[in-house]
Formats: C-alpha cells, sequence, structure tokens
C-alpha cells in the first residue's frame, strides 16, 4: 500500500538547534543500530519508520556496519527510502558513520584512516542509494592516526558533497577540541558529538557539554535507555526474547542487568510513576533536561515503542526535588561499552 505521510507530523515533536548551525533535529532521533538488520522483517522495518516519521522524527542515524549482518541496515533503509520516503527526502535528515570494523583487511578495520574513512562513506552511499549524507561521523577516536589525517578525509567528504555536515562520536572532550580546530582549519566546521548518555552513564557531563558549548557543536545522545535496561523490559528479570538472547544483541551483556542496576532502576521506575510516566519517558525527559542535548537518539522494535517514548516530552519538567531524588539513583552502572574510545585509548 502506498505510504500517504500524516499531515500532522510537525505538530508533535519539539525541534532543537544544533548547537550555533543553521540545522534543527527533532529532540528525539531513531537509531538503526538495532531491528533494521536482515534478522527483522522489512515490513517491520517499514512499519517503525513511518510510524517515526508520523510522529515527526525526521533524522534517521546509521552506520556503516549497523544490521547484522554488516551493512544490511543501510541496505534496507536504502530499500525504504526508495520505496516509502523518496517524495520526503528534503525533509529527513540521513547520517552515517565510519570507523569501527566494516570489511576484511587492515584498511576495514575501522580507525580514522584516510583509506577507511572515505571508502566506507562511498560504500555507505551505495547501500544507501544517495548521492550524499547530511551528517557524516567519525565514529570513533583512533590513536594509531594522526587526528589530522581523519580531519582531511572529513573535510574532503564535506568539498567533494558527500557529506553535509560532520559529527564526531565517542570522542574526549580534549580530542573533541582537537579535531574542532583541525577542521576549522580546513573551512568546516564541527556540527555534533554523539556520545553515549544515559542515567547510568554520565560522563560527559565532567567536560564534554562544556567543550561543545564552546565549540558551538551540538550533542544527540545514543543509548539514552541504557540499551533497554532503563524501561520496564528487565525490571522483574530477564525475559526470554531479550537482547541478550538475540543476534546482535552482545551489546547488552549480561553483567549490565545487575541486581544494583535492577534496583536503581526500580527505583526511578517509582519515580516516573509518580509523575505519571513509564521509566523509559522519564529517562528520555531527564537526558534531555539540558538545553545542550539537541536530541535523544532511540532504538525500538516495536512501533508503540516510539509511540511511547514520543509520549515522554508531554510531561512537565522536572521539579528540583525530582532531580534531586533522582539523583541519588542515577549512578554509574559500568554501562558504558565506549568508555575506552572517549578516554584516548585504542
Amino acid at each position: 500500500m502506498t505510504y500517504l505521510a500524516s499531515p500532522q507530523r510537525y505538530e508533535t515533536l519539539p525541534y532543537r538547534r544544533v548547537g550555533r548551525s543553521g540545522l534543527v533535529l527533532p529532540a528525539i532521533s531513531l537509531g538503526l543500530w538495532h531491528n533494521f538488520g536482515d534478522s527483522t522483517p522489512i515490513e517491520q522495518q517499514r512499519q517503525l519508520l513511518r510510524t517515526a516519521f508520523d510522529l515527526g522524527i525526521n533524522h534517521f542515524d546509521l552506520a556503516n556496519n549497523y544490521g547484522p549482518p554488516y551493512g544490511s541496515a543501510e541496505r534496507n533503509f536504502g530499500r525504504l527510502l526508495r520505496e516509502d520516503f523518496a517524495a520526503h527526502r528534503d525533509e529527513l535528515i540521513i547520517s552515517t558513520k565510519a570507523g569501527w570494523d566494516m570489511w576484511p583487511g587492515p584498511y576495514g578495520k575501522g580507525g580514522g584512516s584516510r583509506k577507511h574513512v572515505l571508502a566506507s562513506l562511498d560504500q555507505s552511499l551505495q547501500r544507501l542509494g544517495l548521492d550524499h549524507v547530511d551528517i557524516f561521523y567519525s565514529h570513533r577516536f583512533d590513536p594509531d592516526t594522526p587526528l589530522e589525517e581523519t580531519a582531511d578525509a572529513l573535510a574532503q567528504a564535506v568539498r567533494q558533497g558527500k557529506a553535509l555536515y560532520i559529527g564526531i562520536s565517542s570522542y574526549s572532550a580534549g580530542k573533541t577540541r582537537e579535531i574542532a580546530a583541525l577542521l576549522r582549519a580546513r573551512q568546516v566546521p564541527l556540527l555534533i558529538h554523539q556520545p553515549a548518555y544515559n542515567l547510568f552513564n554520565r560522563w560527559i557531563e565532567k567536560d564534554l557539554l562544556s567543550a561543545t558549548e564552546d565549540l558551538g557543536a551540538g550533542v544527540i545522545a545514543f543509548t539514552p535507555l541504557a540499551q533497554g535496561l532503563l524501561t520496564d523490559r528487565y525490571l522483574k528479570g530477564i525475559p526470554a526474547d531479550a537482547r541478550v538472547n538475540r543476534p546482535g544483541g552482545t551489546s547488552l551483556r549480561p553483567e549490565h542487568l545487575s541486581e544494583a542496576n535492577l534496583a536503581r532502576a526500580r527505583a526511578l521506575d517509582a519515580i516516573a510513576q509518580r509523575r505519571g510516566q513509564s521509566l523509559a519517558q522519564l529517562a528520555l525527559a531527564w537526558t534531555l533536561r539540558d538545553p545542550r542535548v539537541s536530541s535523544a537518539l532511540i532504538g525500538a522494535s516495536r512501533p508503540e515503542q516510539i509511540v511511547d517514548n514520543v509520549a515522554a516530552l508531554r510531561q512537565p519538567g522536572f521539579s528540583a526535588e525530582e532531580l534531586a531524588e533522582i539523583e541519588r539513583h542515577a549512578v554509574e552502572g559500568g554501562v558504558n561499552l565506549w568508555e575506552k574510545p572517549s578516554t584516548d585509548y585504542a
């Protein structure tokens, strides 16, 4: 059936400016890290994208190795873009990344070399069926490649018209400042930083948010729900169909579901219930409480999850008392899988 987008799609979500740029993003964006590979039926993927767009989510975030298998999320999204969203291309912000392992051999292992970055972008554009993406990210800091080389490759992508904007992901505050200066020298601004950030992973509050603010860059937080830990899914134990038991689900590890983390999640859930929210809604609203966060990047396996997540923004802001109570339970939970690149280690 031909897809007709909702004419009210821009009446649901607020849009936030990305740093000091001309770009705005929906407060909630959709990430295609999970549930858009070949293990998910294409019609299920179609319903997820249609639901998101009808609710005003016009930013879809990908990477070269999203799947499983690697590359399949871009390929599947490219198909659905052609079949459902071709008429809406200029309404969409489509992003992809290079930096983690992707293909065999030394250049496919990832990193920031010119060879890997530009070859990966060309492959991504071919899978997506596009001549350019809106945002192209360096997916991680590479300590084995001079940062000048990575900046050269990113700037070349913009000069070639293959990317409109440049972002980085999982860079430390210091390296964020460094690559921003290198890009500025090449007349390409750093648009956005994509770090992991949630109630159990608050590393960006130390110095990254202040760095991006100084640089005029935005922040889009990924894993705002700690990959499901900050939802009601695990409050009563680990269900049989949990991500830890599915292909490609090793990013959520059994140790993340420790009793200490689950106890904190239950305490936060009690606060959410008093506010008339689900735990996921509270977690998203908390992530977006700081205006320096341009958007929160969600994942979803069912359309209902997207609807529930978007509803997080209908509740009033947090009182000082609520924030103080949340603070007692919002502590480091050992869920940051991206700590090494964000602390400049290999």
